[in-house]
């Protein structure tokens, strides 16, 4: 039973690994992590209060970790526009944050 639980845990949340905007990376990591603690947690103690420590810090740590991943990319801010000869925007300088 504890192997399905385990399997069951990781196929559930598998589908949220490939994500990549920062938002979605810090939702998908708390997710990740709070399945992936629960399983653990309840699995090493064999009780329900184990598995909702577990889900707890586990969803805390995925939410971390989430969003300090992504790439520079996602951390900056446009701050000067143009327009191409169609009408369509497009950036021309960039801010760091």
């Amino acid at each position: 039973m504890k192997k399905f639980l385990l399997a069951a845990s990781i196929l559930a949340a598998l589908p949220l690994a490939g994500c990549n905007t920062t938002n979605d990376r810090t939702t998908n990591g708390a997710l990740l992590g709070g399945v992936t603690g629960a399983a653990i947690g309840g699995l090493a103690t064999g009780r329900g209060s184990g598995a909702l420590v577990g889900g707890a810090l586990g969803a805390a740590t995925g939410a971390i970790i989430g969003a300090n991943t992504s790439g520079r990319e996602d951390r900056r801010r446009c701050t000067r526009v143009a327009y191409d000869r169609y009408g369509d925007q497009y950036c021309v300088r960039w801010v760091r944050y």
